[in-house]
């Protein structure tokens, strides 16, 4: 039934698109204006720049990260991620993406996307159990950033943390996931909630559904062109490493607003990509989205019929569903990281080197599973099986681990746990993930390892992690 209806709106939109088929088929917009009474001289009615923007200050934000020399610079780099963070009255400058070799990015500066944007106005605000002190997610951010600003270089080498991971990972579900999913494709639905018989806004040139749907696709975070390329390449123009591909319209330069491939939809190709069995979630969720955004411009601006209505949630729930599951993969893939980083700190060579992969990895895996739990859906036992099995820091070699914050702020290392047993939880991690979600990628496999490393430890390390 949704099969023989996802043609229909497509052939529908197709008839009505500046620019014939091929584009419906490919492309997320153009899509006609619609908007009943409009007189200016806009032709295309998409627009998702404020979401690009955001994904812009993430990305700079992570990058600077990074900046702290162990203190004595604490509070120019916390104003400094601060103010990509808050958003500031001055124009930012775009730290990442930048312009490199071989990689020419049109805008330099943040309003040159969208005026007037930050990360804290659209971040996860529930309380976020998986970090110590029982705080709300956006306070949680605020403490990273302070641990990052006084870190060196983003690394705390004693309790293991990768501040630029950490902050990234979250923001990647509690900013971007959270407002698609438990927002724009959840209540901005609603029939009441941004009609398309109205502009968005007055005067402007979309109508409420138009554009709510078209936010929601923004935080995801592709290419407009995104269908039309493997995952390889999705992946490479994330990289900054395949201008050929990114660049579609061939003018020399990437334009950030429709030519870049942003974090959720890297880490969907990614997993396309990189497991050990094919998945399509990059095209699926794509696809959904412009499907939906097709029927909405099929209404030609007036109201959505219940029906229509229908159809439109079942493209968001296809949406959802394989977004959570991108996010479900990449937190099983880092906990295969972090299995296979303790394997090469036991072996004691480079010993240095390997906890700070550790700390990187495990950074993405915490990160991961935070913003698995910023979604819509309640994970409920899944969520406390998670932040236990994970814990609020890694195990360390010494046999601890942050167990929680004091009141100014401090970690206290109260748990105990060996390399060899939190080796256990990672497979546990993995399997739970598997049960719970589904996923199918699966890179970095390593739970055909349970078994034995369990029976290897004994019933008490058996016990402990369950």
């Amino acid at each position: 039934m949704l099969k023989s209806k996802l043609k229909l709106t497509s052939a529908i939109i197709a008839a009505t698109l500046v620019g014939g088929a091929a584009l419906a088929q490919e492309s997320y917009g153009p899509f006609p204006v619609t908007v009943k009474g409009y007189e200016g001289d806009k032709t295309d009615s998409v627009s998702y720049s404020g979401q690009i923007a955001r994904h812009v200050l993430h990305d700079s934000l992570k990058k600077a990260a990074g900046k702290g020399d162990g203190g004595n610079n604490a509070a120019e780099v916390e104003a400094l991620m601060l103010s990509y963070f808050n958003g500031s009255e001055e124009d930012l400058v775009i730290i990442a993406p930048a312009s490199k070799d071989g990689f020419p990015v049109k805008q330099s500066t943040v309003n040159e996307i969208s005026k007037g944007k930050n990360i804290s106005g659209k971040f996860y605000k529930g309380a976020m159990t998986a970090w110590p002190g029982n705080q709300t997610g956006v306070d949680v951010a605020l403490q990273m950033i302070k641990m990052a600003a006084a870190s060196n270089q983003g690394y705390d080498p004693v309790n293991g943390m990768d501040w630029g991971q950490l902050i990234s990972k979250f923001t990647l579900g509690a900013m971007a996931y959270n407002q698609a999913v438990d927002n724009y494709l959840d209540e901005k639905l609603e029939a009441d909630n941004k009609p398309n018989d109205k502009p968005y806004k007055e005067g402007a040139h979309y109508t409420g559904k138009e554009h709510s749907w078209d936010e929601a696709f923004g935080y995801f975070g592709a290419a407009a062109h995104s269908a039309s390329l493997s995952p390889e390449q999705n992946y490479g123009v994330s990289k900054q490493k395949d201008m050929a591909a990114a660049d579609a319209n061939g003018d020399g330069v990437i334009d950030l607003k429709t030519e870049m491939v942003f974090g959720p939809a890297y880490y969907a190709a990614g997993a396309d990509k990189g497991g050990t069995k094919s998945t399509q979630y990059m095209n699926t969720i794509f696809n959904a989205f412009r499907d939906g955004r097709a029927l909405i411009a099929s209404a030609n601006g007036e109201a959505l019929t219940d029906e229509q209505r229908a159809e439109l949630k079942n493209y968001a729930d296809i949406i959802e569903t394989n977004w959570e599951k991108t996010l479900a993969e990449a937190t099983f893939k880092y906990a295969g990281s972090v299995y296979k980083d303790i394997d090469k700190i036991k072996s004691g060579e480079d010993t240095d080197k390997a906890l700070r992969n550790y700390a990187k990895h495990w950074g993405e895996l915490k990160g991961f599973s935070m913003a698995l739990q910023s979604g819509k859906n309640n994970l409920g036992a899944t969520a406390i099986d998670l932040n236990w099995l994970i814990g609020f820091g890694p195990a360390m070699p010494d046999g601890k681990m942050v167990s929680d914050i004091d009141a100014d702020g401090n970690f206290v290392r109260g748990r105990e746990m060996t390399l060899d047993d939190y080796q256990v939880n990672m497979l546990k991690v993995q399997k739970l993930l598997i049960d719970t979600f589904g996923i199918e990628s699966r890179a970095n496999d390593a739970t055909a390892d349970l078994a034995a490393l369990a029976e290897k430890l004994g019933e008490n390390a058996s016990a402990e992690n369950d």
